[in-house]
């Protein structure tokens, strides 16, 4: 991901500097006399790395992206980091575009769950990803929920080199419904994140990505 990042960036006309792991150890690459030059940093990292990062732009004031995954049970936590460090800060479970569309059709389709029809997700992604469920399918789940209708169960599967395959499964006595999001390559996610990194430039506060993707 980093390295796509780095790719379509460099092709929007940016200028990227990228800190390895060697270079960040527990954040210390995102101190104040590092960043000096910086006006948005873009993470994609581990579940375990993501919170030093954030603290890190905190306490150097600079935007964040962040399209790690697996730390949104600390969501309050980082929220007030943001708020008391006046930066700006977004986050998504997927930064596709067409994952974010699919948001939005699955909310209009879960009507359903009040019309008989029983519900689940699956996901399945290659086997190098660290965190089950995934964030998309965790936010899938929540879609529905906001949307008032009841939370269906969560599958996961881990096999080979799969980008990311996520379905939303409808089921009936008379029909079955199934809703696919099909990732082909990971430069979607690498893509919304840098127009995310363009939009925040200059704004404060907290975002979520699929709140605000219309307007990029």
């Amino acid at each position: 991901m980093g390295a796509l990042v780095e790719t379509i960036a460099r092709g929007r006309n940016h200028k990227v500097r990228i800190f390895d792991v060697d270079e960040n150890l527990h954040g210390s690459g995102l101190a104040p006399e590092k960043l000096r030059d910086v006006d948005v940093v873009i993470d994609f990292t581990t579940p375990d790395a993501v919170m030093e990062n954030i603290a890190g732009c905190a306490r150097s004031g600079k935007n964040l992206v962040v399209g790690t995954t697996g730390w949104y049970g600390k969501i309050p936590e980082v929220r007030r980091m943001v708020d008391e460090a006046g930066i700006g800060f977004i986050y998504a479970a997927n930064f596709s575009v067409g994952v974010n569309l699919f948001f939005e059709i699955v909310k209009t389709a879960a009507a359903a769950l009040r019309l008989d029809y029983s519900g689940k997700i699956s996901e399945c992604h290659h086997v190098y990803k660290l965190d089950a469920p995934s964030g998309t399918a965790v936010m899938l789940q929540r879609v529905i929920k906001d949307a008032g209708y009841p939370e269906p169960e969560i599958s996961s599967s881990r096999e080979g080199e799969v980008v990311g395959v996520h379905e939303l499964s409808l089921d009936s006595l008379n029909d079955s419904i199934t809703l696919r999001h099909d990732a082909k390559s990971r430069r979607g996610f690498a893509e919304g994140a840098v127009r995310a990194a363009e939009w925040l430039k200059g704004k404060k506060g907290f975002y979520d990505f699929k709140d605000i993707w219309r307007e990029l």
